[in-house]
């Protein structure tokens, strides 16, 4: 990187921070961890944020492999299926953020395909000069290795970076990377990721960055 680079970033997660999916999402891992025998109460709570590979090996391992085939594949297909909402004021922010030459990326836990969907429905990936999915990583969040290829994507200092996060897992991933984190109170209580984060907000709607 280069010494002098003073420039910031904006670092994105997608579920949750652009699209309102996490109400569809808790609905099918709530299913899929009793259908699947997790043996973890509000299942879908606990895996927030994590990749579909993280999910299956640290909490379907005991099941054969077979089982664990079959509900990669339900959660492929309910992924095409999904809904898109916007989170209000998520896309006048990033079309502000581009208009002004601010470097952004986005880093998700989703896989291409996933990624491949959503920018059919809806065409945002314009915004965006770097792109971290699932299928890039060999360590999802919390881990901070997502953000921190981001920021060596965009050749920007992580200090410099601004994480957008709703999860608690991201939010920890954005930290543990040396960011500032923004958190989106859209999955979880604002009270409960407050003291966790830079700044709270509930959305996007007249929201401004203050260096």
């Amino acid at each position: 990187m280069d010494d002098n680079n003073s420039e910031i970033a904006y670092l994105f997660d997608l579920d949750g921070v652009i699209i309102d999916t996490e109400s569809q999402y808790d609905r099918f891992w709530s299913k899929a961890g009793k259908d699947y025998d997790s043996g973890i109460e509000n299942f879908e709570k606990v895996i927030k944020g994590t990749t579909l590979p993280n999910i299956l090996s640290r909490y379907f391992s005991h099941l054969p492999e077979d089982k664990r085939n079959e509900l990669e594949v339900a959660n492929r297909a309910f992924d095409l299926q999904l809904d898109i909402i916007v989170i209000p004021g998520a896309l006048e922010f990033l079309a502000e953020s581009k208009r002004a030459g601010i470097k952004t990326g986005l880093v998700t836990s989703s896989d291409n395909d996933k990624l491949d969907m959503v920018f059919r429905k809806l065409p945002i990936k314009q915004y965006f000069d770097t792109v971290v999915s699932a299928d890039r990583i060999i360590k999802g969040k919390p881990d901070p290795m997502c953000y921190l290829l981001a920021a060596k994507d965009l050749n920007v200092f992580p200090e410099n970076c601004y994480v957008f996060e709703d999860s608690f897992s991201g939010i920890a991933a954005g930290n543990a990377a040396g960011m500032k984190v923004v958190g989106l109170s859209t999955t979880h209580p604002a009270e409960s990721i407050r003291d966790k984060v830079w700044k709270e907000i509930p959305n996007f709607v007249e929201f401004k960055i203050k260096t």
